[in-house]
């Protein structure tokens, strides 16, 4: 899995969420990485550099990831 492919995406979630407001944004982006990744993308967006992440995709990722 490109790692650099899955933040394009977690960054093109998160500033379509963005409107909603950043801690709805966060709690919808986490839900839709639960809901419809799969397995190894679940697991690759997990190795990614946090720095590339915008703020609510990394924010997101991180709230995954304590869980994950």
């Amino acid at each position: 899995m490109d790692v650099d492919h899955l933040v394009m995406m977690a960054n093109q979630i998160a500033r379509n969420l963005a409107a909603r407001g950043d801690e709805a944004a966060v709690a919808l982006m986490v839900e839709h990485i639960q809901d419809f990744w799969d397995p190894r993308m679940k697991a690759g967006i997990l190795t990614a550099d946090p720095k590339k992440f915008e703020p609510i995709a990394a924010s997101a990722v991180a709230q995954f990831g304590a869980h994950h």
